[in-house]
């Protein structure tokens, strides 16, 4: 991709009588300039506008800004008929001009747009959070099984049959959102700031984003990688870039456990539990944010928003039988 560049004029006002001179600063390509191209009295000097004492210099204050709104709703059912189940929704939307920790230094959010670019415009790169989920699900129940003495089910069992199947107790949850946004960034593009690269802007139609496999079976964040790769540019000098303008797969999945309880004595029990994490092993893929190697701009459209991690985990199951004295 050739390198996109745009032209500004300074002034040296140190040097008395000095005439405006023309930078230059360009993205890398083929004929490009890494960081940057200037001419200074009709001369190409290379690095010309870097103090060779330091590229950046950094400060922290308190001006950062964030928000949140929301709305909850939530149903609940107390134990009743042997069941207790809970269920919530929120449709919410947050807002900050970073997400990442004040602690961290330059380098912890080198590639995911998160911190500051250019301190004379810090609100360039306000945008969702990189945790905003605009809808969330979530429910959670515990189920007293109607089985054994007393109950629906085998109500006139004696001692014995009730020990193995009366008693017995299913509980679990659940929780289903919506995508969860990514950031384009770049590897070598620096407009702005040397320390900090800017991110890519979407300056074309918004790619279609989902799950979607290639003819090697490998999941890709877009449908069309060129296409996508072409509906965004590098960031021009003074720019941040875009952050969070795209979405992913959100996250799904079930947890549940079925248990009993012996007694056998008045201070001593045995209790059974068989826990069942990702019931439905379902597979989640991680877009927040898309690995270095596939998430930016540079890379080649054959690996261009491949995924390469997962928000879940392969089902697993944990038997366990516990003695309490």
């Amino acid at each position: 991709m050739g390198a996109r560049a745009q032209t500004a004029a300074l002034i040296n006002a140190d040097v008395p009588g000095e005439a405006a001179q023309t930078f230059t600063s360009a993205t890398p390509g083929p004929g490009g300039c890494f960081p940057s191209c200037a001419t200074l009295g009709g001369k190409a000097t290379p690095y010309a506008f870097f103090n060779p004492q330091f590229t950046s210099l950094y400060a922290w204050r308190n001006s950062g800004s964030s928000s949140y709104n929301g709305l909850q709703l939530m149903l609940r059912h107390g134990m009743t008929h042997g069941l207790q189940w809970d269920f919530n929704y929120t449709f919410s939307k947050s807002l900050d001009v970073g997400s990442n920790a004040e602690r961290i230094n330059q380098f912890n959010a080198f590639y995911q747009a998160d911190q500051i670019i250019n301190s004379w415009s810090p609100n360039q790169l306000r945008a969702v959070s990189d945790f905003d989920t605009t809808h969330q699900f979530n429910t959670n129940w515990v189920y007293e099984l109607p089985i054994g003495s007393g109950h629906r089910f085998a109500g006139t069992s004696n001692r014995l049959v009730n020990a193995f199947v009366g008693g017995w107790q299913f509980s679990g949850l659940a929780r289903w959102t919506s995508g969860f946004p990514t950031t384009i960034e770049t590897f070598t593009s620096f407009p702005t700031n040397w320390e900090l690269p800017s991110a890519a802007i979407l300056d074309g139609p918004k790619p279609k984003t989902g799950v979607f496999f290639d003819s090697n079976g490998n999941p890709r964040l877009f449908q069309d990688p060129a296409a996508a790769q072409g509906a965004f540019r590098y960031s021009y000098p003074g720019e941040s870039g875009q952050r969070n303008e795209l979405r992913g797969p959100g996250y799904f999945g079930i947890d549940s456990a079925l248990s009993k309880s012996w007694k056998v004595a008045e201070s001593q029990s045995l209790k059974f539990t068989w826990d069942v994490y990702n019931v439905t092993n379902s597979v989640r893929f991680d877009v927040a944010p898309l690995p270095q190697t596939t998430g930016q701009l540079d890379q080649p459209a054959s690996s261009f928003g491949l995924y390469s991690s997962t928000l879940t985990k392969p089902r697993v199951m944990e038997f366990a039988l516990r003695y309490s004295f």
